[in-house]
Parts: C-alpha cells; structure tokens; sequence
C-alpha cells in the first residue's frame, strides 16, 4: 500500500511553511492511509454481527492494524468529557493515488463524527483542510504557530492532528478511524454501485475526463471515486469536494444495509476480509463494540455537517479558510453537550 506523504497539501502558488518538518517515522506514515468512509464500514460489520455472530467479528478485527494515536498528546491540554456515554471518532482522509497530487503533496480530509449517546443519530462534521488554525506544539519542537490544519500531520503525526482538532473545537476525541482510500472505490463496487444526484453537470478534469451530466445517475466505483476528487470546476471548491463525498458516503451506507450484501455469506465475506485489512484504528478501539453499538445506523441517521466559515482568504502566500469562532463554538459546544437540536441548528445558522 502507498505510504502517506509528509507534506500538507498546497493550493498553486503557496509555499511551505517556512520550518521544515522531519520525515516522519516510517511505522507512522504507514497509518495515514484514509478514507471517508470508515464509518460506513464500521455500520456494514454491525449488520456482519447481526448476520454472521461475535465470533465472526472477533476474527475480522485480529487482521486490522492498530496505531497508537494518543500516547504523544499532553493529558493537561486534552478537553474534558463532558456526556460520558456520548463517542467522538476522529475519521481522517487522504487519497494516495489522486492524479492533482504533485511533489507528495494529499488532498487530506478531515471528520469530527459524533455518536450520540443513545447511539441513535451521528452527526459528521467535516472541517475544511485550509481551514486557518493554532496547531499546538509537537514533541520535537514543530508546530505552535498558525497554520492550515493539515499541516498538523507533516510536523506531528495523527498525535498532533488529534491535538489540534482538539485545541480547535474543544472537543475530546475518543477514537481515531483510518482506512486506505482505495477501499472507497472497492466498497462501492462490493454493494453494486450507488445512485448519486448530479447537482450541477460538469466534466471530470482526470482522464478518463468523465461527464457528469445533471440529475440522477449510477456510479460504479471508479465513477464514484473521481466524482468524490472533483472541485477545481466549482465556484466554491473544496466545499463542493466536501459535499460530494458527503453524498457518497450516504449512497454507501444505505446500499449496503438495504441491498443483498448482508444476506450473501460469501459476498459479505470477501467484502469484510478486504475493507478490513484496509483499516486501521487507535489502539483502543474495538471493532465489535463499535459494530454492535452501530448496527442501527442508517443513512437516514446521519446528518452531514460543514465547519461553519467566514468564508476564504489568504495569508501571506496562502489561500486559506477562515472559521466563524463564534458559530464554531456554538457548534462544539452543542457537540460536547450531546445536545442533537442545537447541533443541527448552530450548523444551519
């Protein structure tokens, strides 16, 4: 599998940062292998559990690799939990193989999921990766200073991602997901394709140069995928990206739990040992705990989120996004609170 690049990724004509991060520990770079649709793989191992017993699942997580998230993020910095029961997942994302990635760098993706404590709902925030923020200190003296927020990977790792995304919403994080992007198109063609709305046509500016005509249409995988990498034909760029992930991962998830995969022992088999072996998660995780705790999500459960902005900028040489703080907080602080209402209303203002 590709290894994870260290640098953050770069709009054209920005600059890298003036400190020069270190290349990350080879073990380490192996972990940010990522896709968005890591949850969606969780919910489909709860209906394995359903189908196919604990046993099954137990066997499934031995071959799934663990990284140690946490070990290196100061407790004395860390938020408190607020809501006990409520779980705050980190879902990190980057795609190894997108034909825009130049000179390493990665279209890195960014999710703040949040179970509610009954396990009724999630809510998934995605936060822009130009988002401008403080990025902590790492051990080894990078970071402190201001900078887009995936940059917190080139000098600390996923330690310093999570502090950041921490120091950044006030949140705690409770897990960390991570799976190899090019799961996403495998999972896609495993359920059968998806049926995606087009909400404005456009051409595809990676070859094969598909055309994505306006309206309702079924992607395959590989469709899927470059539909999901599109944002340079769209006024508002990278939140276009967003909104397009957002929808396929829906499209995944409610395929996957109404179609016949869960019903086809074979199909469900080969479908589990190679999305698993594509997954890594925090070393305190547990695949079949988070499974059976998610094996009643569906699509309809979900709600996708955007980190409310004031729009975009620059900085110096940097094109960047500028947080709302103020709408911001009242966001997070609705998250910390499980307080599901004012989560969807501080998202809608």
């Amino acid at each position: 599998m590709p290894a994870m690049s260290s640098q953050p990724d770069l709009a054209p004509n920005e600059q890298m940062p003036t400190e020069e991060p270190p290349a990350p520990v080879r073990k380490r770079r192996r972990y940010l292998r990522i896709s968005l649709i890591v949850l969606v793989v969780l919910v489909v191992l709860g209906g394995a559990g359903a189908l196919a017993g604990g046993l099954y699942l137990h066997s499934i997580e031995k071959s799934i690799v663990r990284v140690d998230a946490f070990q290196e993020v100061p407790e004395q910095s860390r938020p408190v939990k607020a809501v006990a029961d409520a779980q705050n997942i980190l879902l990190l994302g980057s795609d190894s193989r997108d034909p825009d990635n130049t000179q390493g760098s990665r279209s890195d993706t960014i999710i703040l999921a949040h179970l509610a404590k009954d396990r009724s709902s999630a809510q998934l925030i995605s936060i822009p990766r130009d988002t401008w923020v403080h990025v902590p200190a790492a051990k080894g003296g990078q970071g402190n200073r201001d900078a887009k927020i995936n940059a917190a990977y080139a000098w600390g790792g996923i330690p310093l991602v999570v502090q950041t995304v921490e120091s950044f919403t006030g949140v705690r994080v409770d897990h960390v997901a991570i799976i190899d992007f090019a799961g996403f198109q495998q999972i896609v063609d495993a359920v059968g394709g998806v049926d995606i709305t087009v909400e404005e046509s456009f051409t595809s500016i990676h070859p094969p140069y598909r055309h994505f005509a306006e309206g309702r249409q079924h992607m395959d995988g590989a469709t899927a995928l470059d539909y999901s990498r599109q944002r340079k034909q769209f006024a508002d760029g990278d939140f276009a990206r967003i909104r397009h992930q957002q929808q396929v991962i829906r499209a995944i998830l409610d395929k996957a739990s109404t179609g016949g995969l869960l019903t086809n022992p074979g199909d469900l088999n080969d479908f589990l040992r190679s999305t698993a072996n594509a997954v890594s998660v925090d070393n305190t995780m547990s695949i079949v705990d988070m499974a059976t705790q998610l094996r009643h999500l569906r699509g309809g459960n979900l709600t996708f989120l955007t980190n409310p902005s004031n729009g975009t900028g620059t900085v110096g040489s940097e094109s960047v996004v500028f947080a709302d703080k103020t709408k911001d907080k009242a966001l997070y602080d609705a998250v910390n609170r499980d307080a599901i209402p004012e989560i969807l209303k501080a998202a809608d203002n």
